[in-house]
Protein backbone atom coordinates (compact mmCIF):
# COMPACT_ATOMS: atom_id res chain seq x y z
CA UNK A 1 0.00 0.00 0.00
CA UNK A 2 0.82 3.60 -0.37
CA UNK A 3 -0.45 5.30 3.22
CA UNK A 4 -0.62 8.83 3.43
CA UNK A 5 -0.28 9.90 6.70
CA UNK A 6 -1.44 12.88 8.09
CA UNK A 7 -0.58 14.36 11.78
CA UNK A 8 -1.62 17.42 13.96
CA UNK A 9 2.30 17.60 14.49
CA UNK A 10 5.88 16.59 13.19
CA UNK A 11 6.45 13.24 14.84
CA UNK A 12 9.98 14.38 16.27
CA UNK A 13 11.57 15.12 18.77
CA UNK A 14 9.15 12.28 20.55
CA UNK A 15 8.58 14.17 23.84
CA UNK A 16 4.61 13.91 23.69
CA UNK A 17 2.28 10.63 23.27
CA UNK A 18 0.98 11.84 19.78
CA UNK A 19 4.30 12.05 18.64
CA UNK A 20 6.06 8.55 19.93
CA UNK A 21 2.41 7.01 18.47
CA UNK A 22 2.93 8.31 15.25
CA UNK A 23 6.96 7.98 14.71
CA UNK A 24 6.42 4.03 15.87
CA UNK A 25 3.73 3.54 13.84
CA UNK A 26 5.13 5.18 10.80
CA UNK A 27 8.44 2.92 11.46
CA UNK A 28 6.49 -0.05 11.38
CA UNK A 29 4.33 0.63 8.52
CA UNK A 30 7.22 1.51 6.63
CA UNK A 31 7.74 -1.95 6.57
CA UNK A 32 5.62 -2.83 4.28
CA UNK A 33 4.84 0.10 2.77
CA UNK A 34 5.22 2.96 1.02
CA UNK A 35 4.94 6.33 3.45
CA UNK A 36 3.84 9.94 1.96
CA UNK A 37 4.07 11.83 5.34
CA UNK A 38 2.34 15.26 5.67
CA UNK A 39 2.68 16.96 9.25
CA UNK A 40 1.30 20.14 10.23
CA UNK A 41 3.63 22.08 12.26
CA UNK A 42 2.47 25.06 14.47
CA UNK A 43 5.51 25.61 16.58
CA UNK A 44 8.35 27.44 14.59
CA UNK A 45 11.02 26.08 16.93
CA UNK A 46 11.33 22.58 16.06
CA UNK A 47 13.99 21.26 13.75
CA UNK A 48 13.11 20.50 11.01
CA UNK A 49 16.17 19.06 9.73
CA UNK A 50 16.79 16.39 13.16
CA UNK A 51 13.01 15.67 11.83
CA UNK A 52 13.58 15.02 8.24
CA UNK A 53 16.89 13.08 9.47
CA UNK A 54 14.70 10.86 11.99
CA UNK A 55 11.87 10.34 9.59
CA UNK A 56 14.23 9.61 5.95
CA UNK A 57 14.57 5.76 6.73
CA UNK A 58 10.65 5.44 6.89
CA UNK A 59 9.15 7.59 4.54
CA UNK A 60 9.13 8.03 0.66
CA UNK A 61 7.84 11.48 0.57
CA UNK A 62 8.00 13.84 4.08
CA UNK A 63 6.41 17.26 3.76
CA UNK A 64 5.74 19.63 6.89
CA UNK A 65 2.84 22.61 6.32
CA UNK A 66 3.43 25.80 8.63
CA UNK A 67 -0.15 26.73 10.29
CA UNK A 68 0.73 30.23 11.73
CA UNK A 69 -0.39 32.23 14.40
CA UNK A 70 -3.02 34.22 12.33
CA UNK A 71 -4.36 31.36 10.44
CA UNK A 72 -4.18 29.57 13.91
CA UNK A 73 -6.75 32.42 15.38
CA UNK A 74 -9.09 32.25 12.06
CA UNK A 75 -9.60 28.86 12.60
CA UNK A 76 -10.75 29.07 16.13
CA UNK A 77 -13.38 31.49 15.12
CA UNK A 78 -14.26 29.90 12.27
CA UNK A 79 -14.67 26.71 14.20
CA UNK A 80 -16.80 28.43 17.34
CA UNK A 81 -19.19 29.79 14.92
CA UNK A 82 -19.49 26.64 12.66
CA UNK A 83 -20.18 24.85 16.36
CA UNK A 84 -16.85 22.34 15.58
CA UNK A 85 -14.41 21.50 18.20
CA UNK A 86 -11.95 23.99 19.23
CA UNK A 87 -9.45 21.15 18.83
CA UNK A 88 -10.27 21.39 14.89
CA UNK A 89 -10.30 25.00 14.40
CA UNK A 90 -7.02 25.50 15.80
CA UNK A 91 -5.43 22.91 13.18
CA UNK A 92 -7.78 23.18 10.29
CA UNK A 93 -7.42 26.27 7.71
CA UNK A 94 -7.56 26.44 4.16
CA UNK A 95 -4.30 27.43 3.28
CA UNK A 96 -2.92 24.32 4.62
CA UNK A 97 -5.89 22.14 2.75
CA UNK A 98 -4.93 22.95 -0.04
CA UNK A 99 -1.26 21.88 0.20
CA UNK A 100 -2.68 18.25 1.55
CA UNK A 101 -4.69 18.32 -1.68
CA UNK A 102 -2.11 19.00 -3.67
CA UNK A 103 -0.24 16.33 -1.93
CA UNK A 104 -2.64 13.51 -2.27
CA UNK A 105 -3.43 14.30 -5.85
CA UNK A 106 0.36 14.31 -6.87
CA UNK A 107 0.95 10.66 -5.06
CA UNK A 108 -2.19 9.15 -5.57
CA UNK A 109 -2.37 6.95 -1.84
CA UNK A 110 -4.04 3.86 -1.97
CA UNK A 111 -5.02 5.13 1.39
CA UNK A 112 -5.64 8.38 3.81
CA UNK A 113 -4.56 7.91 7.66
CA UNK A 114 -4.73 10.36 9.86
CA UNK A 115 -4.04 10.34 13.57
CA UNK A 116 -6.62 12.08 15.99
CA UNK A 117 -9.64 13.94 15.18
CA UNK A 118 -7.88 17.63 14.63
CA UNK A 119 -7.14 16.48 11.61
CA UNK A 120 -10.10 14.44 10.52
CA UNK A 121 -11.89 17.99 8.51
CA UNK A 122 -8.92 17.58 5.90
CA UNK A 123 -9.70 14.16 5.02
CA UNK A 124 -13.27 12.92 5.78
CA UNK A 125 -14.88 13.89 2.71
CA UNK A 126 -12.29 12.40 0.51
CA UNK A 127 -13.12 9.26 -1.88
CA UNK A 128 -9.89 7.21 -1.09
CA UNK A 129 -10.09 4.45 1.60
CA UNK A 130 -9.20 6.42 4.99
CA UNK A 131 -8.60 5.19 8.23
CA UNK A 132 -8.39 7.66 11.53
CA UNK A 133 -6.59 6.57 14.92
CA UNK A 134 -8.51 8.19 17.57
CA UNK A 135 -6.25 7.68 19.63
CA UNK A 136 -7.77 8.61 22.71
CA UNK A 137 -11.42 9.47 23.96
CA UNK A 138 -10.79 13.28 23.74
CA UNK A 139 -14.57 14.02 24.83
CA UNK A 140 -14.39 12.62 28.13
CA UNK A 141 -10.88 13.82 28.90
CA UNK A 142 -12.64 17.59 28.40
CA UNK A 143 -15.23 16.33 30.88
CA UNK A 144 -12.10 15.51 33.14
CA UNK A 145 -10.98 18.76 33.04
CA UNK A 146 -13.76 20.68 33.33
CA UNK A 147 -14.66 18.73 36.62
CA UNK A 148 -11.55 20.32 38.05
CA UNK A 149 -11.82 23.53 36.14
CA UNK A 150 -12.18 26.78 37.87
CA UNK A 151 -15.44 28.63 37.98
CA UNK A 152 -14.41 30.99 35.04
CA UNK A 153 -12.82 28.11 32.79
CA UNK A 154 -15.43 25.19 33.40
CA UNK A 155 -17.85 26.46 30.63
CA UNK A 156 -15.31 27.09 28.13
CA UNK A 157 -14.06 23.27 29.00
CA UNK A 158 -17.71 21.63 28.82
CA UNK A 159 -18.74 23.73 25.50
CA UNK A 160 -15.68 21.61 24.30
CA UNK A 161 -16.61 18.21 25.93
CA UNK A 162 -19.94 18.88 24.17
CA UNK A 163 -18.80 20.11 20.61
CA UNK A 164 -16.13 16.85 20.95
CA UNK A 165 -18.87 14.53 21.28
CA UNK A 166 -20.92 15.35 18.59
CA UNK A 167 -17.97 15.91 16.09
CA UNK A 168 -16.20 12.18 17.47
CA UNK A 169 -19.46 10.48 16.40
CA UNK A 170 -20.11 12.74 13.37
CA UNK A 171 -17.04 11.47 11.70
CA UNK A 172 -17.61 8.05 12.43
CA UNK A 173 -19.32 6.66 9.19
CA UNK A 174 -16.74 9.07 7.11
CA UNK A 175 -13.76 6.28 7.79
CA UNK A 176 -13.31 2.84 7.24
CA UNK A 177 -11.11 2.14 9.72
CA UNK A 178 -11.49 3.60 13.33
CA UNK A 179 -8.81 2.52 15.73
CA UNK A 180 -8.40 4.00 19.68
CA UNK A 181 -5.67 3.12 21.99
CA UNK A 182 -7.56 1.35 25.04
CA UNK A 183 -10.50 -0.74 25.78
CA UNK A 184 -11.83 1.87 28.66
CA UNK A 185 -11.37 4.60 25.83
CA UNK A 186 -13.27 2.65 23.63
CA UNK A 187 -16.51 1.90 25.78
CA UNK A 188 -16.89 5.68 26.47
CA UNK A 189 -17.00 6.80 22.80
CA UNK A 190 -20.22 8.63 21.72
CA UNK A 191 -21.31 6.04 18.83
CA UNK A 192 -23.81 3.00 18.90
CA UNK A 193 -21.23 0.94 17.03
CA UNK A 194 -17.91 1.85 19.10
CA UNK A 195 -16.83 -2.02 18.89
CA UNK A 196 -16.04 -1.77 15.87
CA UNK A 197 -13.35 0.83 16.46
CA UNK A 198 -10.33 -1.56 16.71
CA UNK A 199 -8.04 -1.30 19.52
CA UNK A 200 -4.24 -0.41 19.14
CA UNK A 201 -2.33 0.20 21.64
CA UNK A 202 1.29 1.58 21.89
CA UNK A 203 4.15 -0.24 22.38
CA UNK A 204 7.54 0.06 24.11
CA UNK A 205 10.74 0.57 22.38
CA UNK A 206 12.39 -2.58 24.37
CA UNK A 207 15.81 -1.73 22.68
CA UNK A 208 15.83 1.79 23.93
CA UNK A 209 14.22 1.62 27.30
CA UNK A 210 16.14 -1.46 28.72
CA UNK A 211 17.20 -1.76 33.01
CA UNK A 212 20.33 -0.03 33.04
CA UNK A 213 22.83 0.39 35.99
CA UNK A 214 23.20 3.71 37.35
CA UNK A 215 23.89 5.63 40.82
CA UNK A 216 20.44 6.24 42.38
CA UNK A 217 19.75 10.18 42.93
CA UNK A 218 16.17 10.48 43.40
CA UNK A 219 13.72 8.32 45.38
CA UNK A 220 10.75 9.39 42.86
CA UNK A 221 10.78 10.24 39.19
CA UNK A 222 7.34 11.44 37.42
CA UNK A 223 8.01 12.13 33.36
CA UNK A 224 6.48 13.72 30.78
CA UNK A 225 5.30 16.83 28.65
CA UNK A 226 5.12 18.94 31.62
CA UNK A 227 2.72 21.75 29.91
CA UNK A 228 0.41 19.14 29.30
CA UNK A 229 -3.10 19.66 31.59
CA UNK A 230 -3.24 16.08 32.92
CA UNK A 231 0.62 15.94 33.64
CA UNK A 232 0.70 19.20 35.41
CA UNK A 233 -2.31 18.24 37.12
CA UNK A 234 -0.87 15.24 38.89
CA UNK A 235 2.55 17.09 39.69
CA UNK A 236 0.16 19.72 42.08
CA UNK A 237 -1.18 16.45 43.58
CA UNK A 238 2.16 14.97 44.45
CA UNK A 239 3.05 18.38 45.55
CA UNK A 240 0.32 19.13 47.84
CA UNK A 241 -1.49 16.11 49.09
CA UNK A 242 0.73 13.21 48.36
CA UNK A 243 4.53 13.99 49.30
CA UNK A 244 3.68 16.15 52.83
CA UNK A 245 2.32 12.68 53.72
CA UNK A 246 5.12 10.96 52.90
CA UNK A 247 7.64 13.50 54.61
CA UNK A 248 5.92 13.31 58.20
CA UNK A 249 7.63 9.45 58.18
CA UNK A 250 10.38 9.93 55.71
CA UNK A 251 11.27 13.58 55.48
CA UNK A 252 14.04 13.10 52.85
CA UNK A 253 12.05 11.67 50.25
CA UNK A 254 13.21 13.55 47.06
CA UNK A 255 10.96 13.08 43.44
CA UNK A 256 12.42 14.47 40.22
CA UNK A 257 9.71 15.97 37.79
CA UNK A 258 10.89 15.38 34.68
CA UNK A 259 10.16 16.77 30.96
CA UNK A 260 9.92 19.27 28.70
CA UNK A 261 8.38 23.08 28.67
CA UNK A 262 7.38 22.57 32.56
CA UNK A 263 4.44 24.83 32.84
CA UNK A 264 4.67 27.73 35.55
CA UNK A 265 2.76 25.27 38.20
CA UNK A 266 5.26 23.04 37.98
CA UNK A 267 8.07 25.11 38.47
CA UNK A 268 6.42 26.69 41.07
CA UNK A 269 6.46 22.99 42.85
CA UNK A 270 10.24 23.41 42.59
CA UNK A 271 12.31 23.16 46.00
CA UNK A 272 15.31 21.50 47.43
CA UNK A 273 12.92 17.75 47.70
CA UNK A 274 11.51 18.30 44.03
CA UNK A 275 13.62 19.29 41.48
CA UNK A 276 12.17 20.04 38.36
CA UNK A 277 14.27 19.48 34.91
CA UNK A 278 13.02 21.12 31.64
CA UNK A 279 14.21 19.12 28.48
CA UNK A 280 16.55 16.11 29.01
CA UNK A 281 18.46 14.90 25.63
CA UNK A 282 17.41 11.14 27.14
CA UNK A 283 14.93 10.48 29.18
CA UNK A 284 16.42 7.33 30.02
CA UNK A 285 18.60 8.89 32.49
CA UNK A 286 15.69 10.21 34.39
CA UNK A 287 14.37 6.86 35.17
CA UNK A 288 18.13 5.00 35.29
CA UNK A 289 19.00 7.55 38.41
CA UNK A 290 15.45 6.92 40.35
CA UNK A 291 14.40 3.89 42.67
CA UNK A 292 10.81 4.42 42.25
CA UNK A 293 8.13 5.77 39.31
CA UNK A 294 4.89 7.50 39.98
CA UNK A 295 2.62 8.40 38.20
CA UNK A 296 -0.62 9.56 39.80
CA UNK A 297 -3.03 10.68 37.10
CA UNK A 298 -6.59 12.18 37.87
CA UNK A 299 -7.69 13.47 34.78
CA UNK A 300 -6.54 12.90 31.12
CA UNK A 301 -7.55 9.66 28.77
CA UNK A 302 -5.22 6.94 26.89
CA UNK A 303 -2.44 4.96 27.85
CA UNK A 304 0.49 6.72 29.76
CA UNK A 305 3.49 5.97 27.61
CA UNK A 306 5.36 6.75 31.08
CA UNK A 307 4.48 3.80 32.60
CA UNK A 308 5.56 1.69 29.30
CA UNK A 309 8.90 2.79 29.65
CA UNK A 310 9.36 2.99 33.03
CA UNK A 311 8.41 -0.47 33.63
CA UNK A 312 10.30 -1.56 30.88
CA UNK A 313 13.35 -0.29 32.41
CA UNK A 314 12.86 -2.64 35.73
CA UNK A 315 11.31 0.38 37.75
CA UNK A 316 8.53 -0.49 40.43
CA UNK A 317 5.62 1.78 39.57
CA UNK A 318 2.99 3.32 41.42
CA UNK A 319 0.10 4.81 39.46
CA UNK A 320 -4.33 5.23 39.81
CA UNK A 321 -7.06 3.25 38.74
CA UNK A 322 -7.22 5.97 35.70
CA UNK A 323 -4.09 5.07 34.15
CA UNK A 324 -3.81 1.22 34.83
CA UNK A 325 -7.43 0.63 33.68
CA UNK A 326 -5.82 1.19 30.28
CA UNK A 327 -2.42 -0.10 31.02
CA UNK A 328 -3.84 -3.22 32.49
CA UNK A 329 -1.45 -4.52 35.08
CA UNK A 330 -2.42 -7.02 37.98
CA UNK A 331 -2.35 -4.46 40.95
CA UNK A 332 0.14 -5.81 43.80
CA UNK A 333 2.01 -7.81 41.22
CA UNK A 334 2.97 -5.81 38.57
CA UNK A 335 2.36 -2.10 39.54
CA UNK A 336 0.97 -0.15 42.88
CA UNK A 337 -2.43 1.22 42.40
CA UNK A 338 -3.87 4.21 44.57
CA UNK A 339 -7.04 5.33 45.16
CA UNK A 340 -5.96 8.61 46.85
CA UNK A 341 -3.47 10.67 48.29
CA UNK A 342 -3.00 8.62 51.35
CA UNK A 343 -2.49 5.10 49.58
CA UNK A 344 -0.46 6.68 47.45
CA UNK A 345 1.89 7.63 50.35
CA UNK A 346 1.78 3.94 51.72
CA UNK A 347 2.74 2.94 47.97
CA UNK A 348 5.98 5.03 48.18
CA UNK A 349 7.15 4.50 51.51
CA UNK A 350 6.58 0.75 51.10
CA UNK A 351 8.55 0.47 48.30
CA UNK A 352 11.64 2.76 49.67
CA UNK A 353 11.49 0.79 52.90
CA UNK A 354 11.35 -2.88 51.36
CA UNK A 355 13.78 -3.76 48.78
CA UNK A 356 12.84 -7.14 48.28
CA UNK A 357 9.26 -6.06 47.66
CA UNK A 358 10.17 -3.53 45.44
CA UNK A 359 12.70 -5.45 43.56
CA UNK A 360 10.10 -8.32 42.66
CA UNK A 361 7.22 -5.43 42.07
CA UNK A 362 10.14 -3.95 39.23
CA UNK A 363 10.75 -7.33 37.37
CA UNK A 364 6.89 -8.76 37.50
CA UNK A 365 6.44 -5.02 36.00
CA UNK A 366 9.09 -5.35 33.49
CA UNK A 367 8.25 -9.11 32.49
CA UNK A 368 4.44 -7.38 31.84
CA UNK A 369 5.85 -4.77 29.28
CA UNK A 370 7.80 -6.99 27.26
CA UNK A 371 5.50 -9.87 26.88
CA UNK A 372 2.22 -7.26 26.02
CA UNK A 373 3.26 -4.25 24.91
CA UNK A 374 4.98 -4.45 21.24
CA UNK A 375 4.70 -2.05 18.55
CA UNK A 376 4.78 -4.36 15.68
CA UNK A 377 2.22 -6.65 17.30
CA UNK A 378 -0.16 -3.53 17.63
CA UNK A 379 0.37 -2.16 14.18
CA UNK A 380 -0.07 -5.60 12.53
CA UNK A 381 -4.30 -5.24 13.71
CA UNK A 382 -4.19 -1.66 11.93
CA UNK A 383 -2.34 -2.64 8.46
CA UNK A 384 -4.68 -5.64 8.27
CA UNK A 385 -7.99 -3.98 8.89
CA UNK A 386 -6.27 -1.07 6.05
CA UNK A 387 -5.81 -3.86 3.58
CA UNK A 388 -9.45 -5.38 4.15
CA UNK A 389 -10.54 -2.31 3.56
CA UNK A 390 -8.70 -1.22 0.21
Amino acid sequence: MKIFVLLSRIPYPLEKGDKLRAFNQIKQLSKRNEIVLCALNDDPKVSKQDAFRALQPYCQSINFVRISKLQILLGLVRAFFKGLPMQCGYFFNRKAAKKVNALIAKHKPDMLFCQLLRTAEYIRHKDIPKTIDYQDIFSYGMKRRADVASFLTRPIYTMEYRRLCRYEAAIFDDFDVRTIISEPDRALFPHEKRDEILIVPNGVDHEKYHPMDCEKKYDLVFTGNMSYAPNVNAVEYLADEILPIVWKSRPETTLYIAGATPDPRVKKAASDKIIVSGWLDDIRTAYAESRVFIAPMRIGTGLQNKLLEAMSMRLPAITSPLANASLGAKPNEEILVGINAQEMAQHIITLLTDKEKADRLAQAGFDFTNRVYDWGKATEVMEEAMRKAL
